[in-house]
């Protein structure tokens, strides 16, 4: 009976190391998922934030092009302009078959990797 207790006793100890193993398994995967995220989405802000300034420059260039091309700055800036807003319509009206889709996944393959 006394050998019973003492297996018992073993066995309580194993479980609740058992335990603290998988509990301590999920928190460094978790940890590891969040960086994962979090060092993404840094990445990801990163690069729109450049794209931005590439994008601000650019336009401003091609405006001043037009410009000198029409001989005038106000048509040159306006047509600038209506690019920029054709592209705008373009991602409002592409977003929940295209842009959606393509961040979600990125996002769940983040998780996931």
């Amino acid at each position: 009976m006394e050998e019973l207790k003492e297996k018992t006793v073993d066995l309580a100890d194993h479980v609740e190391d058992l335990a603290t193993t998988f509990y301590q398994l999920t928190v460094v995967n978790l940890t590891k998922k969040a960086t994962n995220v979090i060092s993404g989405a840094v990445v990801v802000f990163t690069i729109c934030l450049l794209t931005l300034f590439v994008l601000i420059f650019a336009g401003f260039a091609l405006a001043w092009w037009l410009a000198e091309v029409f001989n005038n700055t106000a048509i040159g800036f306006l047509l600038t302009s209506g690019l920029f807003l054709l592209i705008l319509l373009l991602i409002v009206l592409l977003r929940k078959a295209t842009i959606f889709p393509f961040i979600r996944n990125i996002i769940v393959r983040k998780l996931y990797d």
